[in-house]
């Protein structure tokens, strides 16, 4: 199987806003790719991102986050040598990326199915170059702070994660004599309710405000936090996520400072192709022959927090746009589309 070549892809591919074109002001910069609010995160496909990159007992994850998402935050937020955290790690893709980039990196997962698949894809990285340190700690990330060492509170730079939007999720799909099967599609037989996808939107919301808040304690001053999320419909009505990831993020102390956009979907000659599951891509048609004018996702809301700093250290905060990052004239430069999953 051929190797990936590293992320990320020239980070000059990705696209401006109208604004950005329009704006002649003599006195203009031009924007550095890192600073846009647009994502352009799958330009190949999520199989193709991970060919040779990942052990291929990977796709059994039914929510996997696309690398290109996790090597997107990893280069735009830290530098070399820092240490990420991915609270709910699933397969491990953001600590891939972050080693593959040089960072270190730690993650905590729930199922122990997930875990393994996660650690075996840092030793697949390490034998295909990749020069930082990772490790999963196998746990219930809303205890964070009793499974991780004390000696590493402040000491993350950056987290990145996503929360699950429910048991049975994308899945893969086999044709079968009674039509199309999907598998693959859960995060456990459903024994163990532990796992936050068991829980209703209040209970994900309590639970992702108790892992925030412990990882807020880890950040270190300035630290920046990134959670992707979307919205979903559950009979006909909208679940808003994203807005639920943001209020819990604030009561966790931390400071919401930029709200992006994770492409699902790849940028062709100034358009959008999506790349739609089979499932989703039948939702829609029924819902369209039902009257209801549903459309294709192609994009996750990237929520942006950081932690405050402290007044000793406030002209060195990072991560919010327009502040010093100290590290955005390096070459380096993100829970689909396999959208979902922290990793």
């Amino acid at each position: 199987m051929a190797e990936h070549p590293p992320f990320p892809a020239d980070p000059h591919q990705q696209p401006t806003t109208a604004a950005e074109d329009t704006d002649l002001s003599p006195h203009r910069a031009e924007p550095s790719p890192d600073v846009l609010s647009v994502w352009a995160t799958a330009q190949r496909t999520g199989p193709v991102q991970r060919r040779g990159r990942y052990v291929p007992e990977s796709v059994k994850h039914p929510a996997r986050m696309l690398p290109a998402i996790a090597a997107h935050a990893v280069h735009a937020y830290t530098q070399p040598g820092d240490l990420i955290l991915d609270p709910m790690c699933g397969i491990g893709t953001t600590l891939v990326e972050a080693i593959h980039a040089g960072r270190d990196a730690i993650g905590v997962e729930y199922e122990s199915r997930w875990s393994n698949i996660a650690d075996a894809n840092i030793t697949h990285a390490h034998t295909h170059g990749a020069t930082g340190r990772a490790s999963v700690v196998r746990g219930d990330a809303t205890r964070i702070l009793s499974l991780l060492p004390a000696a590493l509170t402040g000491q993350v730079a950056l987290v990145v994660t996503s929360p699950p939007y429910g048991p049975t999720v994308h899945g893969l799909v086999r044709p079968g004599t009674d039509g199309v099967a999907k598998y693959d599609n859960a995060y456990n037989d459903g024994t163990d309710r532990g796992n936050l996808a068991y829980r209703d939107l209040t209970g994900l919301t309590d639970g992702f405000e108790h892992i925030l808040t412990g990882c807020a304690t880890l950040l270190r001053p300035g630290g920046t936090v990134v959670v992707t999320a979307r919205p979903w419909r559950k009979n006909g009505q909208l679940v808003d996520l994203p807005s639920a990831v943001i209020a819990a993020g604030t009561r966790a102390g931390l400071i919401p400072t930029e709200r992006c956009v994770a492409l699902l979907a790849a940028v062709r000659d100034g358009h959008l192709v999506a790349r739609p599951s089979f499932f989703q891509l039948q939702a829609v048609r029924k819902a369209r022959t039902a009257g209801t004018p549903l459309h294709l996702i192609t994009h996750e809301d990237v929520l942006i927090f950081r932690r405050p700093a402290t007044p000793a250290s406030s002209g060195e905060a990072t991560g919010s746009h327009g502040e010093s990052r100290g590290h955005q004239g390096s070459s380096d430069r993100p829970n689909a589309g396999d959208p979902g999953e922290g990793g």
